[in-house]
């Protein structure tokens, strides 16, 4: 069993933005940031997301990922993603990570808890943490898949 807690955030929407992951397994603990020069919050929530589950070494492990992003969450929880894919994200925005997020969830079992943000969930807390501190970081890198224009409603 996995257990991931991830965050994203962005100074600005869209602006300086990172995540911040924290992947743990029994005794095993590892965290993961990155900062970006340009993109919005939720890119970024789902980026965590992804980079966390593709940091996962073996296929079919069974995954719990903490969020704080309905955005993330709901789309998987409840079903939402899946009609989007159907449709090839057709008005959608961020198919780029939305298809790389495809891709990694279905190489694991993986649930979703929502959270509620900068409340008194530890781990989702210092996820944030990182996060701002890898927007305000330098080592910034360029979203490619950021589009002006996509930000959030």
């Amino acid at each position: 069993m996995i257990t991931i807690y991830t965050d994203g955030a962005s100074r600005g929407n869209p602006g300086p933005g990172g995540f911040g992951a924290v992947l743990i397994s029994g005794k095993h603990r590892k965290e993961i940031s990155q900062g970006y020069r340009l993109t919005t919050n939720n890119r970024m929530e789902l980026l965590s997301v992804i980079v966390a589950l593709e940091a996962l070494k073996t296929e079919g492990q069974h995954v719990t990922v903490y969020s704080d992003s309905q955005y993330v969450v709901y789309a998987v929880e409840k079903g939402w993603v899946f009609g989007w894919e159907k449709k090839n994200f057709a008005k959608k925005k961020n198919p780029d990570l939305w298809i790389r997020f495809l891709r990694a969830y279905r190489r694991h079992k993986v649930k979703f808890v929502w959270v509620r943000g900068h409340a008194s969930n530890k781990e989702n807390n210092h996820c944030d943490e990182l996060a701002v501190a890898a927007a305000l970081g330098g080592h910034l890198l360029i979203d490619e898949g950021y589009k002006p224009g996509e930000e959030e409603e």
